[in-house]
């Protein structure tokens, strides 16, 4: 193989790599903005509004938790018999004497596991699962950021 034939061959593997790039960030933005775009519409079908008004800044928590009906692997769907379904945010505040402590709010009450019907079941899963990946969007978009400023 000549010098000009492997440059044109890299040029050519070059060129397929960027191509495979541009579509999986393609891929991967019309997969957050499908996302996005079910979380809003299930934050109004679970009218979240009532204790969360700006849908803008949702994402501000640190974290979101179901309380009512499992999320692990083992007991995930399954409703928690005499317990209440919530929709649990969870921020840090920097409290008076200047320590940072975790504040838990309740983003959606849902009454008691046991009489919540599948659809609104389905919905509450749905919100918090999304609203997690969301957020995993987030933190690898900040990760990014950061690496590209080291070349």
């Amino acid at each position: 193989m000549t010098h000009i034939e492997k440059i044109n061959f890299l040029l050519s593997t070059l060129e397929t790599k960027l191509e495979e790039s541009k579509a999986t960030q393609s891929s991967e933005n019309n997969l957050r903005e499908m996302n996005f775009q079910r979380i809003s519409s299930l934050y109004q079908t679970l009218d979240l509004a009532k204790k969360h008004p700006d849908f803008n800044t949702i994402f501000n928590y640190k974290a979101m938790n179901l309380a009512g009906i499992g999320l692990k692997n083992e007991d995930f769907g399954e409703i928690r018999e005499g317990k209440y379904v919530q929709i649990i945010s969870i921020a840090y505040e920097i409290n008076p004497s200047g320590k940072k402590v975790v504040k838990n709010a309740s983003l959606g009450y849902f009454g008691k596991a046991e009489k919540l019907n599948e659809k609104d079941k389905s919905n509450i899963i749905e919100f918090v699962l999304r609203w997690r990946y969301e957020k995993t969007f987030q933190h690898s978009e900040h990760y990014q950021q950061l690496l590209s400023k080291l070349h």
